[in-house]
């Protein structure tokens, strides 16, 4: 091959389908940590990043997953723009080897923008279990860029990408269009502005496909007589075609790509049907899958609600701060601060140490622990896009489709990020609708772990009664907003990977990533709270808010009055809420009925501090609004039919 070799220029951009292992890439070239996980959506938003192990240590830009340049969501449109605002920088295309087909889609896209680029097949372990070939060699000849065979986790073929990424070139993945099409091409690429360079063509049939989201970029490039030629042109070159021209210009594409695929792919059909894939296919069964999500929930009650909020717990709530560092800190503060406000902030019923402290590292943090280690293995594993394909028709009775149940599913690690990663869904309406349900009643992890530490101390009927009122709540509203909603939701179409064992140097890793995030986060606001309890104390208030809640929260929800403390820190963070509801169990202050009460209002009360401003910044002041608005009271309102209920009902759990 003959390429002309150049100096990189900065940046250089990571595009990629989704889940394809761009993430893995960007850490190991810019030695920075990233969410990695084996299921689309992860990265929603642009990291920038050196490129340490890249000559002269560029800046690296790792983008949304994308199959198109013409977008379908928000993260789709995330990577166009970028590939827009950065005309000149190389870019490093990311591929699944076992989906080369939709690899060289993107990348004849890319061509067509007049990019240079370098083609790295990712994944290459996981095609040669497939019995997946590519003729890498014969590929880079027609291609004419470097194309690089990899398996990024295990760190292979990367070196190659360092000293290769110089050879970057524009691919010779040329595409014939019909001539009226080619005609019409050459009508809208003369009136764009010759500064665009070698990107006009790909900006022409961009506009010819009658992509909407080039809306804005159209009005600050063209002015209005040059938009109105273009319709026109666009107008003429569909009444010749009889149809839309987007399709028949994807269907030009699909012809390329596939005569190169004969040319350079081949499975050898005596390498698949594996036990993996066997179970793979068995997970997304919609009967034979349940077993299977009850076994993976079953484990997660093991792991997460026994052994992490049972002996993890009572080890260091008990052993080490009830023991050692409480009393020691006490003894300390009373030597030093004999009497006074100071030594309660520090040692008293709402001290930083005696209570912030303690809800933070001894309550929460072996709960949280446990429960990363086991989402890590999940994530990695590859089971959750299989489980949204399996609950894909119970999504559509609530206007959504399987592929929103990722979202959802990121919600249990935090919800802050899952409400990103509404960007994947292609509608505004199910953007909306799964905002709605992750604020409502999408525990995040560490609020869901304290909750299944509480549920570990109940009976199983306990259990499943919060699980049957939660679950039963969130498909009720999502129902009723998906009517109430306007819009209309889209297609359910989701590339599943296969399933692979987890790694454990990946689940040690993003455990120990997500553990630095969660002490960050929630140790200051369990300390900003604690202290708030502390003033509101001090001041008598908090007496005067419990006796005007008594009402509500003894009256309706049969709960002790000091419950109401647990709600209104609840705000700052549900899982210190939920620690709140974990210390009065502990203390036999909450009977079996009043834990799972409470729990069922806690999981479906207000959303953290941190989601209610990703919120504000996704969906706007008026949605946000009315969401919350919606949420609270109805938390609530739930909690007093459930309390009925089981007093009429006589159950006692």
């Amino acid at each position: 091959m003959t390429t002309q070799v150049r100096t990189t220029p900065s940046p250089v951009l990571l595009v990629g389908n989704p889940n394809v292992g761009k993430s893995v890439i960007f850490g190991a070239l810019t030695r920075r940590y990233v969410t990695v996980s084996n299921y689309p959506g992860t990265t929603v938003e642009i990291a920038r990043g050196r490129a340490v192990a890249l000559p002269n240590a560029p800046e690296l830009i790792d983008s949304p997953g994308t199959n198109s340049l013409t977008p379908q969501s928000e993260d789709e449109k995330v990577t166009r723009d970028l590939l827009l605002a950065e005309p000149s920088a190389p870019v490093i295309q990311v591929g699944d080897t076992k989906n080369l087909g939709r690899v060289l889609y993107l990348t004849a896209q890319l061509a067509e923008l007049g990019r240079p680029q370098v083609l790295v097949l990712n994944l290459q372990d996981e095609a040669g279990d497939l019995g997946v070939k590519v003729n890498a060699g014969a590929l880079e000849v027609r291609l004419g860029i470097p194309v690089i065979p990899a398996t990024a986790t295990r760190g292979s073929g990367l070196d190659d990408v360092a000293a290769r990424l110089a050879c970057s070139a524009p691919a010779k993945l040329a595409v014939t269009y019909p001539a009226s099409v080619e005609d019409s091409v050459a009508k809208i690429s003369g009136r764009l502005p010759g500064s665009l360079g070698p990107m006009r063509r790909g900006l022409a049939l961009m506009l010819l496909a009658r992509d909407r989201t080039l809306g804005r970029w159209a009005a600050g490039q063209l002015d209005a007589e040059a938009r109105a030629y273009c319709d026109r042109v666009i107008g003429d070159l569909e009444a010749t075609l009889g149809q839309r021209a987007a399709g028949v210009i994807a269907r030009s594409r699909h012809r390329v790509v596939g005569e190169l695929l004969s040319q350079v792919f081949s499975v050898d059909r005596a390498s698949s049907g594996s036990v993996r894939d066997r179970l793979g296919s068995l997970a997304m069964h919609p009967v034979w899958g349940v077993p299977v999500l009850v076994a993976a929930l079953a484990v997660a009650y093991l792991f997460v609600g026994e052994f992490g909020a049972g002996t993890l717990v009572g080890w260091v709530e008990n052993g080490v701060f009830g023991s050692f560092i409480n009393p020691g800190a006490t003894v300390l503060v009373t030597v030093l601060l004999p009497a006074g406000w100071m030594r309660d902030v520090l040692v008293g019923p709402y001290g930083l140490v005696t209570m912030a402290l303690t809800y933070a590292v001894a309550i929460v943090l072996p709960v949280v622990g446990t429960f990363f280690i086991f989402f890590g293995a999940l994530e990695d594993s590859g089971y959750l896009p299989r489980l949204a394909v399996m609950v894909n028709r119970l999504f559509h009775a609530m206007g959504l489709n399987g592929k929103a149940v990722l979202p959802m599913i990121l919600g249990l690690g935090c919800d802050t990020m899952a409400t990103l990663t509404t960007r994947i869904l292609a509608s505004r309406k199910e953007r909306v609708l799964v905002t709605l349900l992750l604020a409502l009643g999408v525990p995040c992890s560490a609020q869901l772990a304290v909750i299944l530490a509480i549920l570990g101390s109940v009976s199983f009927a306990g259990t499943l009664i919060w699980l049957l009122v939660i679950a039963g709540t969130l498909f009720g509203v999502g129902w009723a907003a998906a009517r109430l909603v306007p819009g209309r939701g889209s297609d359910f179409l989701m590339e599943v990977p296969p399933l692979r064992w987890p790694s454990p140097v990946n689940i040690v890793v993003k455990t120990l990533a997500r553990t630095e995030w969660y002490l960050k986060e929630a140790v200051p606001l369990f300390a900003l709270g604690t202290l708030l309890l502390f003033v509101l104390d001090r001041l008598g208030a908090l007496g005067r808010i419990e006796g005007f809640a008594e009402p509500l929260v003894v009256g309706l929800l049969g709960l002790p009055a000091r419950t109401t403390d647990a709600f209104l820190i609840g705000f700052l963070r549900r899982d210190y809420g939920a620690a709140g509801l974990f210390a009065m169990r502990e203390q036999n202050l909450l009977s079996g009925n009043q834990a799972v009460v409470s729990l069922v209002v806690i999981t479906l009360f207000v959303p953290c501090i941190a989601n209610f401003l990703v919120m504000l910044k996704e969906r706007g002041f008026a949605t946000t609004l009315a969401i919350v608005a919606f949420i609270v009271p109805f938390a609530f309102a739930v909690g007093a039919a459930l309390n009925a209920a089981l007093g009429v009902l006589g159950i006692l759990l």
